[in-house]
């Protein structure tokens, strides 16, 4: 048995997220005694492959078809089935990104395997048990799961596992996988992604506003906020529904879902469908005038001022810092 990892390619290029999710599968091949396998699907040129192998991947397989360039849910799935099933690999790892999230649950009905999706920690393997920490409720709780099946699917959540360098001499290996026509059912035409930003789902930091920022005129602010940490902009629901901010920035419960190491919210009360996909933020700071707002409770640090007061003096302190 051996384990296997999905590596997400942007443009030919592979994310921070992908380095987690080898560094994550690595821990887990070595406390299994086995070797980890990569699979790439898509254009991908071979030095960037070899580079998974310093995060511990010892074979890298390539899979390179120009109607494959762009993701395709279902064709993307069969190809990772069956590379856990050529590499016999019991134990499946992918990030649990915006792709992962439905790549997931798809190879784990092909393999018919259970499913950890939202990991934060490694398995706990003590007594032949195979237990997972995950988030739940929407990110406000954890769950301490336990897979029963023979082949295991995992899903981590992006900002959960560090990168961590184990040097390995990866081979490269073309895969040519049988995809069934019905895979295309569905056809991706273009994906359009924002240029000059910091992904959202891979941010590390993130600067985020909400309706306290008054208009979508009062947003330079923010930006350069986020400048100056080299952070992602967010916002809230309202935010992107009065069209202050695009839909992309959203964050929440019906947007998307963020785990950083530090999240500033500025201007926003909290409610609880906020809160919902930003609570695995490892810290969050909280600058809101109103004292008795929901996200106080929840905040690491609070500022109670007003944002138009408060972020000036942030920004000039940062830039004297910087000076």
């Amino acid at each position: 048995m051996s384990v296997l990892v999905y590596v997400e390619q942007v443009d030919g290029k592979f994310k921070k997220s992908v380095f987690e999710a080898v560094s994550y599968a690595k821990a887990i091949a070595d406390h299994q005694n086995t070797n980890l396998t990569a699979v790439s699907i898509g254009n991908v040129e071979d030095s960037e492959l070899k580079s998974l192998g310093n995060y511990g991947a010892s074979k890298v397989l390539s899979v390179s078809n120009e109607q494959l360039k762009d993701f395709i849910n279902q064709a993307y799935a069969s190809i990772i089935a069956e590379a856990a099933k050529a590499e016999s690999a019991n134990i499946v790892v992918l990030s649990n990104s915006f792709t992962g999230k439905g790549l997931a649950p798809r190879v784990a009905v092909k393999l018919q395997a259970g499913l950890i999706d939202g990991a934060v920690e490694l398995p706990n393997l003590e007594g032949g048990k195979f237990l997972v920490k995950k988030t739940a409720f929407s990110g406000k709780a954890f769950a301490i799961t336990e897979l029963l099946s023979e082949n295991k699917v995992i899903a981590l959540n992006p900002n959960a596992f560090g990168v961590k360098e184990n040097a390995t001499d990866a081979s490269i290996e073309i895969f040519s996988p049988t995809v069934k026509s019905t895979d295309f059912n569905a056809i991706v035409k273009e994906i359009v992604r924002a240029t000059n930003k910091v992904s959202l789902p891979d941010a590390e930091l993130v600067v985020s506003a909400g309706r306290g920022l008054k208009g979508p005129e009062n947003w330079g602010m923010i930006e350069e906020l986020a400048n100056l940490l080299g952070a992602a902009t967010a916002c809230s629901k309202p935010v992107s529904d009065a069209d202050w901010r695009p839909h992309s920035e959203h964050v929440g419960q019906t947007g998307i879902a963020i785990s950083p190491n530090l999240y500033i919210a500025i201007g926003i009360s909290g409610a609880i469908q906020h809160l919902a996909g930003v609570s695995s933020s490892k810290v969050i700071v909280v600058i809101n005038k109103d004292p008795e707002a929901p996200f106080f409770k929840v905040a690491d640090y609070g500022i109670v001022g007003d944002a138009f007061e408060v972020v000036p003096k942030l920004i000039e302190a940062l830039k004297s810092h910087k000076g």
